[in-house]
């Protein structure tokens, strides 16, 4: 059996195609880069397994594919049958050759940016308005169908471009699988795929749906065997991370949404995504144009009197470090999130986050109204390594390290202090999420272990946008030519 990257047989498949390489592999196809002989060009010519399916079936559903002509498709420009070494008939079929990854390979290397997300979500919206609007239903929407092609123009995105139309229904062709049948790509199935009923364009939509998802969680929605995977989605709908900006939110529960006629289609779910990408742009934009402006980065305060607790500080300084501001918005909205969610699991005026990322110093804090403006000027690091244990000081008028501090004897008059540690997922202690109140309390266990869920959500989302920012300032080395 031939490995990808093996040279092919010397062979002139149709009279045509040299087979050179094998670059893609699946159950039912072998996928060579080949030249197209008569045109002197390079192709990629998937060449079906034998007795697999019926041949005047195929050549039918190919019929109509051939017609279809759209940049965010990979076109089919030929076809035919040859027989292999023992009689049988082989189909064949010639595909433009896509230098670039697929989106599974790409997710493998890190996350993408939030905007790159929306871009790739848009162009599949536009492929699949057209084929659909010509009555074809993809039914295997999933990563490794959507191919990001580079075109070798520095181009500040790839383009996306759906291949892969093996199971496509089309009107007026007999169904390749019998009524009843699920076909698909198990983690990826609509719900009426999963109970084997009736196909239309709604479904491509959720699985695509289930695709963006993935792209923000790195993790498949509904994972496991064909059966576990249907049964996960027909008791329930996918997740979509809180943190995700409302727009996202918005767009992800539409597109998969469990019932069919409540999902957006054509130029509903085009719109849909356009919208998506100018969110996600013009957030990007606004960053871009603050850190320009000269706007406060956040900062951390310069006083050094602690170990333990909080101090306030008395001067600041700017964040260090240079950065790509891709993903700059979503953090911060989920660390507005995570100190205000923490205030009010205290009924506390002030709680704070303060985390040391690889490439700046983040800052939240969020005060109840009337709160000293100074309490934005709290620190935690002061140079020294996070606490990496919860403390607790029920009354700081009272604690040996505080007694004396300016929290405590000043204008805010702190008593309560409660704070966790943020975690990475190594074990690493990266900053401190804190609870401050005016008033002597307690804190039980279930309120630290609150607390500490929170902290575990601010890390995951500040670990999703360090890999996002890697990724994307990274330079990768041109891959392999691929083909569906």
């Amino acid at each position: 059996m031939m490995t990808e990257g093996q040279e092919a047989p010397a062979a002139l498949l149709g009279g045509r195609y040299r087979l050179r390489t094998v670059i893609g592999r699946g159950g039912m196809s072998v996928v060579y880069d080949a030249l197209d002989e008569s045109l002197d060009r390079p192709v990629a010519v998937k060449v079906f397994h034998p007795g697999l399916v019926d041949i005047a079936r195929q050549e039918a559903e190919q019929g109509v594919l051939a017609s279809l002509d759209h940049h965010n498709l990979v076109s089919l420009l030929d076809a035919g049958v040859v027989e292999d070494e023992h009689g049988t008939p082989q189909r064949f079929i010639v595909m433009a050759l896509v230098h670039g990854q697929d989106l599974e390979e790409r997710l493998g290397l890190g996350p993408l940016a939030s905007r790159h997300i929306a871009e790739v979500g848009y162009d599949m919206a536009e492929a699949l308005h057209y084929i659909h609007d010509r009555g074809v239903v993809h039914r295997d929407i999933k990563p490794s169908n959507i191919l990001l092609v580079d075109y070798g123009n520095r181009a500040d995105r790839a383009r996306a471009r759906l291949t892969d139309f093996g199971i496509a229904l089309a009107d007026g062709v007999e169904r390749m699988t019998a009524d009843g049948v699920t076909t698909g790509t198990a983690a990826y199935l609509s719900p009426e795929q999963a109970r084997g009923g009736d196909v239309g364009p709604a479904s491509d939509v959720y699985s695509l749906g289930l695709v963006l998802l993935q792209c923000f969680t790195r993790r498949r929605e509904f994972p496991g065997s064909l059966v576990e995977s249907a049964v996960a989605r027909l008791s329930r709908d996918p997740v979509v991370p809180e943190p995700l900006p409302t727009h996202w939110q918005r767009a992800l529960t539409a597109m998969t949404a469990r019932e069919p006629a409540q999902r957006p289609t054509g130029e509903a779910l085009v719109a849909l995504l356009r919208d998506v990408v100018i969110a996600d742009t013009t957030a990007e934009d606004r960053v871009v144009d603050t850190e320009a402006s000269g706007a406060a980065a956040p900062a951390t305060a310069t006083d050094t009197t602690r170990s333990t607790g909080p101090s306030a500080g008395t001067g600041q300084r700017p964040a260090t470090g240079s950065h790509p501001a891709t993903l700059d918005v979503l953090p911060e909205e989920a660390l507005q999130r995570t100190t205000a969610m923490a205030a009010r699991l205290f009924d506390a005026p002030i709680a704070l986050v303060e985390v040391l990322d690889e490439d700046r110093e983040w800052s939240q804090s969020h005060l109840a109204e009337g709160v000293d403006e100074s309490a934005r000027h709290i620190s935690f690091r002061n140079g020294f390594a996070p606490v990496p244990v919860p403390v607790v000081i029920p009354d700081g008028s009272a604690h040996p390290e505080m007694r004396n501090s300016p929290l405590v004897t000043g204008p805010l008059g702190i008593r309560f202090y409660v704070s966790v540690p943020l975690v990475r997922h190594d074990g690493t202690a990266i900053g401190t999420l804190a609870v401050l109140d005016t008033r002597p309390r307690t804190a039980t266990e279930d309120d630290l272990a609150n607390l500490r869920d929170l902290a575990a959500l601010a890390v995951s989302q500040l670990e999703l946008r360090q890999e996002s920012l890697r990724s994307t300032s990274d330079s990768l080395p041109l891959p392999p030519p691929t083909a569906g």
